[in-house]
């Protein structure tokens, strides 16, 4: 029988009109049923499948298919994730919108650049303190395309044994090639450190070294990402494999001000005194300013108060206290 997850994603991508992710989940639970002994349902679903696909005209480009769940070979490797966030429910600087905004612009329009022998861009390095936005981003791209999350886990990826991290880095390039998604290697500085650091040893040299080719030969449709917080930590080799890299930062007090605005959109806020409570929010990441709306909802619900800007004041600072 199919799991919850895949009767959820034939229910998802029948609303959303994606033929092709409703066909690649049934394809998946007829390959379930072969393997429980459940021939004759294999074989019924797979003819429903195989019709379906001949009165469907051809793609000139085809579209994504994402995973309910990871293969077996990818098992543990990669946790695949549906998002629905979009760029819009995130607060950043506009320079930074505006090249997320060109990314999805250029991924739209792959067509149209091949045909004049150009390339979207796809090979993405993020870089900032924590809680500035980074994770997001990713998941607010792969909403906006349409894309499942892969996000690589990298204490699976990074073995002690000679050769098995570049054999496990190798299963993730290739499942690019087969399932177009958006794919995260959040923490990347862990495998993309400095070659010449004086902790180094010979299997983190190969482990960076594999990465950097396998990113160079790689030329599939999906889109690869990935996060630092310790930007200065990086390869420099790794800089010129990359398409872009974008810079997060801390929020001005302006975007502190449609943080709280947004996350507590539920509270009269209307007479928060943002000129002595905006200060607060001075060297806070977007994830701490956020908790601490969240601390302040709890209290006034909590209370059946009202939030005010001592309470609000009071929660920001806490969130500061505890760095």
């Amino acid at each position: 029988m199919a799991t919850a997850e895949q009767v959820k994603a034939l229910v998802r991508s029948h609303t959303e009109g994606d033929d092709d992710r409703f066909l690649a989940v049934a394809m998946q639970i007829a390959a379930h049923a072969a393997r429980t002994g459940k021939e004759k349902l294999a074989q019924e679903l797979q003819a429903i499948v195989d019709e379906a696909k001949k009165r469907r005209p051809l793609e000139v480009r085809p579209r994504s298919v994402p995973l309910v769940r990871p293969d077996s070979d990818l098992a543990g490797l990669v946790t695949a994730t549906f998002p629905q966030t979009r760029l819009v429910d995130m607060v950043l600087s506009q320079t930074t919108r505006d090249r997320l905004d060109r990314v999805v612009l250029e991924y739209k329009g792959a067509a149209r650049l091949s045909e004049h022998g150009l390339t979207p861009r796809r090979k993405l390095l993020l870089v900032g303190p924590p809680g500035s936005g980074k994770t997001m981003t990713a998941s607010a791209l792969a909403g906006e395309l349409g894309l499942p999350l892969l996000a690589v886990q990298l204490h699976v990826l990074i073995s002690r044994f000679m050769g098995e991290t570049a054999a496990k880095l190798h299963l993730v390039f290739d499942a690019m090639s087969r399932t177009r998604g958006v794919y995260l290697f959040d923490e990347f500085d862990a495998i993309g450190g400095r070659r010449v650091a004086s902790n180094d040893v010979g299997e983190v040299r190969r482990i960076l070294n594999s990465f950097l080719q396998f990113l160079e030969r790689d030329s599939s449709d999906s889109i690869v990402i990935a996060a630092t917080n310790l930007f200065e930590m990086l390869d420099e080799a790794l800089l010129r494999r990359f398409d872009d890299v974008i810079q997060y930062d801390l929020p001005t007090e302006e975007m502190a001000k449609s943080l709280i605005q947004n996350h507590l959109e539920a509270f009269d806020v209307n007479k928060l005194k943002w000129p002595s409570l905006l200060p607060a929010t001075h060297g806070l990441s977007h994830a701490e300013i956020t908790r601490a709306c969240g601390d302040a909802a709890k209290d006034a619900v909590l209370a059946e108060k009202a939030i005010t800007t001592e309470t609000l004041s009071a929660a920001l600072a806490q969130r500061k206290h505890g760095k």
